[in-house]
């Protein structure tokens, strides 16, 4: 028997990233336009094991869809990973009422939810909220197109100076796992290489690539670097092997960080948040649960979280080749 939903759960958490606050808005009004009740759940599932719940209305969001962060504030718990932690939150759930939750994360919280759907079949639904663009699902998920227009910004400004001083700059961009923020910035910004997890140049060919650049002319280049290429253990270790090897540019480096998390986020971002909370909220009152709201083909469709926290996003490889071919 399908459970009558009349009031939901909404809650950040994992890293922050730009267009959280605007799918919490999302979630709210769409929750009022359907005559639900939302409850804004403070600092992830550590606020929920804690009972740190506040009723939200259309009102309680007014002008935050062009803040970055998020207002519901965000922790990882500890005590969450244990079943103790989630009975405790569970209890603090049905003790105030609260029968659906909506949860606006990555990975790690998905799978959190997953855990707490399948051990009390308690309602959940999944907003993909980071800037790393790495669940599967969507080809895009909150905060990753305003990460990219940061991390372009700053590397336009980085080049400036580049050019200045015949320098050769490796800009390290955040990507511990996958390289879409280092290859798309990459080419947004014009970059001579691109070094990314998905893809071992290795050092020789490096090296070969800066000497072809500086041969064909160019007095400065710009190396993005996904944090977690594997070419050396980090981009300082990597700056030092180049400048031992190449003589021709002063090196630099420069590591973005969370500067990219920060910010306020792109229109995109925030037209994809309001279509992802209310499409969260209408699926839960629509008896779906389990599910990952992600963009496919600029349609909103869902996702099983099993599959969206085990599948793997791809690497657009057309980008890898236009990338080659552009830095001639």
């Amino acid at each position: 028997m399908q459970k009558t939903i009349k009031k939901i759960g909404v809650f950040t958490s994992g890293g922050d990233s730009p267009g959280m606050n605007a799918a919490v808005r999302a979630v709210v009004r769409a929750c009022a336009y359907h005559n639900i009740q939302c409850f804004g759940i403070y600092r992830g599932y550590e606020g929920m094991i804690e009972g740190d719940f506040v009723e939200m209305d259309a009102r309680s969001v007014k002008g935050i869809i062009n803040k970055g962060g998020t207002i519901l504030k965000s922790a990882r718990s500890k005590e969450f990973r244990t079943v103790e932690g989630r009975k405790k939150a569970h209890e603090q759930l049905i003790k105030a009422g609260i029968d659906a939750l909506v949860v606006i994360g990555g990975d790690g919280s998905f799978t959190g939810a997953m855990i707490f759907n399948q051990e009390f079949n308690f309602p959940v639904m999944g907003i993909p909220g980071t800037i790393d663009n790495d669940i599967y699902g969507t080809t895009h998920t909150l905060g990753y197109d305003t990460a990219l227009n940061t991390a372009v910004e700053a590397i336009d400004k980085i080049r400036d100076t580049a050019s200045s001083h015949n320098r050769l700059f490796f800009i390290e961009v955040m990507g511990r796992d996958v390289g879409h923020i280092a290859l798309n910035v990459g080419v947004g910004a014009g970059a001579e290489e691109i070094l990314i997890p998905e893809e071992d140049l290795g050092l020789d060919r490096l090296l070969e690539s800066l000497r072809r650049s500086k041969k064909s002319g160019k007095s400065s280049s710009i190396v993005v670097v996904a944090e977690g290429d594997r070419i050396g253990k980090n981009v300082f270790e990597l700056a030092d092997y180049v400048e031992e090897n190449k003589t021709e540019y002063e090196v630099r480096v420069s590591v973005l960080g969370h500067m990219q998390r920060g910010g306020s986020p792109s229109c995109f971002d925030r037209v994809l948040a309001s279509r992802m909370g209310v499409k969260a909220v209408e699926s839960l009152l629509d008896g779906k649960s389990n599910y990952m709201v992600g963009l496919k083909n600029d349609v909103m469709n869902l996702t099983p979280f099993d599959q969206a926290v085990k599948g793997k996003s791809k690497i657009n490889m057309e980008l890898i080749r236009v990338s080659d071919i552009l830095t001639v």
